[in-house]
């Protein structure tokens, strides 16, 4: 059943869904050139933490989530102008706006009742900072991750084979979101969105999910590679994003 959502999107209530594999996303890597001035630039304005440092890459904590910072030097590389969001306790939206209105041209909207502010980080990627619910302090969390994708009714697939639902979509521009449980996915065909925003291309993400070979066999015969690692099982899907099932 849809109903008019926010946007002139479409919301669908589903009655049934495929059970949810996902339950937690461990990391968003973004590809940048000079480590030292990207660090800096989480650290200093949206006062992120260093958690660990690598070679070519160092990884921040945003909530129970990595944003990792990652030189291209290898396969997978992070991702390009990525737009994702990260939401902030709802009491601390008006002090964050004030805040980075001294340094940033905002861009902001409202979704229902909450709010978002847009700015763009150092390599172009569109960051988005979204009033929720949560308690504490500062950036709580990933909550949104928009991908480029070439082929919108095929990425579908892919990505509900996982287990996520689409939840609305794009009247006038090809756009679909589904819920990831921990967190939404948007699929956008080539486009501008809100403040400018592009679908990140080549993206790297961690997801946490109950059993990583379960995960593999949904999506097997859809995937361009399949590596075991460290980490878990690593597939690039058709669009050549990256995804870890840890």
């Amino acid at each position: 059943m849809a109903h008019e959502g926010v946007d002139g999107w479409d919301v669908y209530t589903l009655p049934h869904r495929s059970a949810r594999m996902i339950t937690t996303i461990e990391w968003l890597a973004l590809e940048v050139k000079f480590l030292d001035r990207a660090e800096a630039f989480y650290r200093d304005h949206l006062d992120l933490e260093t958690v660990a440092e690598r070679e070519h890459e160092v990884a921040l904590a945003v909530g129970d989530t990595d944003l990792v910072l990652r030189r291209p030097t290898a396969l997978p590389r992070g991702g390009l102008h990525t737009h994702y969001a990260l939401s902030i306790p709802a009491a601390e939206y008006d002090a964050w706006d004030d805040r980075l209105s001294e340094t940033f041209d905002l861009d902001e909207h409202t979704f229902g009742s909450a709010r978002s502010l847009y700015f763009d980080d150092t390599t172009g990627n569109c960051v988005e900072l979204g009033e929720s619910g949560e308690s504490g302090s500062g950036a709580c969390g990933v909550f949104e991750v928009v991908l480029e994708v070439a082929d919108l009714g095929r990425a579908e697939a892919f990505y509900t084979a996982l287990g996520m639902a689409p939840v609305d979509r794009g009247n006038d521009r090809r756009r679909v979101r589904l819920d990831a449980g921990p967190f939404a996915l948007e699929l956008w065909e080539p486009q501008l969105g809100l403040a400018d925003a592009r679908g990140g291309v080549h993206v790297d993400l961690g997801l946490g999910v109950e059993d990583p070979e379960a995960a593999l066999e949904r999506v097997e015969d859809r995937v361009s590679t399949t590596e075991r690692t460290e980490d878990g099982i690593r597939v690039c899907d058709p669009d050549g994003h990256f995804l870890t099932f840890v």
